[in-house]
């Protein structure tokens, strides 16, 4: 072999190193999570940071990396099919495409990859100060590529929207709570509160609030001390007041008010109850339990009346409901205990009908929708399209739905059999 040969093999195995380069760092680029970044960066890695503004346009990155690594193949294959071609006549061109396939596969492809997955955060910041070069030199060429590959597809009726992305960071974190608690790494009740947050920004009071048929509230018109005895009986510390219909909520009265003024030696047949009652507050039932969370917290409230779009009430919220959507259920010494599943020694689960469809879900560990009914009731309703009559059964979701019994329009018994159990 002349010096010429020894030069050509030495540019050809330069150019499987820079292939090998680009896939391992195309995989390390896109596996890296921007909360280790961060940590890494908080910690004092500046290298970190150059990955951070590599990721934020990721089109841009990707196109740069895909364009570096097919010339650097490509340019690869033709110098190897040269040097054969001159080492051992025409056979060389088979020789060569079997022997890159090869290389390039195993050296250029598998091993950086494999590589860069298992170790991606430290992979990244160590590619990422020469990545960035790669990306000012090539993005004129990358911003073509991205331009012609929109065009095609926007043709075809496919529309790539710059402002989206593939994936939310929500479901990205309710995934990687998923995975980690298959894996055994995180518990069930870990799993749950951190998937609660999540859905703090999906979910809407209405989907958690107590329904006025549900809802204990005093007639603001009776005699003091019966208003006065009604509110302490009560398992509640808040109780809406109504007058003429029990829609008309006038105040909210505190259990604290009234023992504070009975402590003053005051006659309870001579309190005005609308004095020391507060103002009702009053909220739209499409108001997200983020919102609704941090309105609570700025206005120092914990409880609030919900209406619809007609100013009707529709129930009522409370800072311990939303809390309970985080925590699961909160019960201390003076709540009574209703909770509305029962296992039967059969395996079947008896529910009541008004039972929230995410109370069930989070204590069977279920996967129940709740997108187009909050209760386990409407659930079957709006599945069986139809109010259904008692003993009638119903097959969905991979349950087994049987009605139990039913008052009027309203299901209030049901029996669940999980058919996968």
């Amino acid at each position: 072999m002349t010096p010429a040969d020894w030069l050509l093999l030495g540019a050809i195995l330069f150019l499987i190193f820079c292939s090998g380069f680009f896939s391992g760092s195309e995989t390390a680029l896109t596996a890296v999570t921007r909360a280790r970044l961060h940590s890494l960066e908080q910690n004092g890695d500046k290298r970190a940071g150059v990955v951070q503004k590599l990721i934020e346009k990721k089109d841009r990155l990707i196109s740069t990396l895909l364009i570096g690594n097919n010339l650097v193949n490509i340019l690869a294959s033709a110098l190897a099919t040269s040097f054969f071609l001159r080492v051992i006549g025409d056979a060389g061109i088979f020789v060569a495409t079997f022997a890159m396939t090869v290389i390039v596969v195993i050296f250029a492809e598998v091993l950086p990859k494999s590589w860069a997955i298992a170790r991606a955060d430290r992979f990244a910041v160590v590619v990422g100060p020469i990545v960035r070069i790669f990306v000012v030199v090539l993005t004129p060429f990358a911003a073509a590529v991205n331009w012609i590959v929109k065009v095609v597809l926007k043709l075809v009726g496919v529309r790539l929207d710059d402002s989206e992305d593939m994936l939310s960071a929500h479901d990205e974190l309710r995934g990687t709570f998923e995975v980690f608690h298959k894996d055994g790494v995180v518990v069930k009740d870990d799993r749950d509160r951190l998937g609660g947050i999540l859905d703090l920004h999906d979910l809407e009071v209405s989907d958690v609030m107590v329904h006025r048929t549900n809802m204990v509230s005093i007639n603001i018109d009776q005699p003091p001390e019966q208003i006065i005895r009604q509110a302490l009986d009560s398992p509640y510390t808040r109780i809406p007041l109504w007058t003429g219909t029990s829609e008309n909520i006038v105040g909210v009265i505190h259990a604290k008010d009234i023992l504070r003024v009975v402590g003053l030696g005051q006659n309870p047949k001579d309190i005005d109850i609308a004095k020391i009652a507060a103002k009702p507050w009053f909220v739209p039932e499409t108001t997200t339990l983020r919102d609704q969370l941090n309105a609570f917290l700025r206005k120092k409230a914990h409880i609030a009346l919900v209406v619809d779009e007609y100013g009707e009430v529709m129930g009522l919220v409370t800072l311990e409901d939303i809390l309970e959507e985080i925590v699961g259920d909160i019960a201390d010494e003076h709540d009574v205990e209703v909770s509305g599943v029962t296992t039967e020694p059969d395996g079947s689960i008896v529910v009541d009908g008004n039972v929230p469809i995410r109370d069930i879900n989070r204590a069977l560990d279920w996967r129940l929708p709740d997108e187009e009914a909050t209760t386990i009731a409407g659930l079957v309703i709006h599945a069986a399209q139809m109010i259904p009559e008692e003993k009638q059964t119903f097959t969905f979701f991979g349950k087994r739905f049987v009605v139990l019994k039913r008052q009027k329009n309203r299901i209030t018994k049901l029996r669940i059999r999980d058919l996968a159990a």
